[in-house]
């Protein structure tokens, strides 16, 4: 009989960092991309070894692109952060006997209640170096800087539920502040709009991250309301989503080049933005005060 192996300590949380994080408020656009599985396994083991790609219809692997803007309350104020991830959809090496045969469109809507399946993280471009600093020493994250140019849907804007996201590359200053654009890296449309999305409960979702001695973390993100997922599969809604790559030599851009192509249609959309929690109303005249 094997002998039961010693339980582990938990990773270091190096100063001046607070866990858990506690978002103020989340918007994000997920794209996925159902592709043949060969490409992704070998690109997994490179990053993560001890991750094993999940498979769908047809053993496909799944990858997916999400942007999240996200605002944080900090002793010292508040930080705003915008960032891209481009993940595989993976588990545990050993733990298929744990997980459930889903579909796709299963596991979009949360059916997978293992958390097993979680994104590993293979780029994160971020504009935050605060955040990228705490996703590199805290989640192992493959985090470095970038910025956004984005039209995203909002109440204080025209109404619509399309989403338009361009990324592109930059440099930390000695200072550790953003510094020079290097041009454009990817970008991507979501046109939601007119569409019934699915209520997806697929919180918490398990980051995955192998840090520099080869350990791998797990980090779970909890969301406080259900996402909203858009199957995109059908015909009908072919070209509603759509990527492209305007860096394909970049690292990021070779990788999503090998493993999406360049301008690929997605086979789902998922969203999530955190309700308003107060409204500055229109102003109205007060009445001039009558004179004797």
């Amino acid at each position: 009989m094997t002998a039961p192996l010693p339980p582990l300590p938990l990773p270091p949380v190096s100063e001046p960092f607070r866990l858990p994080f506690h978002y103020g408020a989340l918007h994000q656009i997920g794209l996925d991309w159902l592709v043949a599985p060969e490409p992704v396994r070998e690109l997994l083991a490179k990053h993560h070894p001890d991750l094993t790609a999940a498979e769908f219809e047809d053993g496909r692997a799944l990858v997916s692109l999400n942007y999240q803007l996200y605002f944080a309350q900090y002793a010292f104020g508040g930080g705003v952060t915008q960032e891209i991830e481009f993940s595989v959809v993976a588990f545990p090496a050993g733990a298929e006997g744990r997980l459930p045969r889903l579909t796709y469109a299963q596991y979009a809507q949360g059916w997978d209640q293992t958390k097993l399946l979680g994104i590993a993280r293979v780029h994160v471009v971020c504009d935050n170096p605060f955040a990228i600093r705490a996703g590199r020493e805290l989640y192992a994250e493959p985090k470095y800087p970038g910025r956004f140019e984005v039209d995203l849907p909002s109440l204080n804007g025209p109404a619509g539920d399309t989403w338009n996201v361009r990324c592109k590359a930059a440099t930390l200053g000695a200072d550790g502040a953003l510094e020079q654009d290097l041009g454009p890296l990817v970008g991507l449309t979501a046109e939601l709009d007119g569409l019934s999305p699915a209520v997806a409960n697929s919180a918490p979702v398990t980051g995955y991250g192998t840090d520099l001695e080869g350990r791998l973390l797990a980090g779970p993100m909890n969301v406080y309301q259900p996402y909203r997922w858009y199957d995109l599969a059908a015909p009908a809604h072919a070209g509603r989503a759509r990527l492209a790559v305007h860096a394909p030599a970049s690292d990021l851009g070779r990788d999503v080049v090998a493993l999406v192509g360049d301008e690929a249609p997605a086979t789902g959309a998922w969203t999530y933005q955190s309700p308003p929690v107060a409204a500055h109303n229109r102003p109205y005249y007060v009445p001039a005060a009558t004179r004797p």
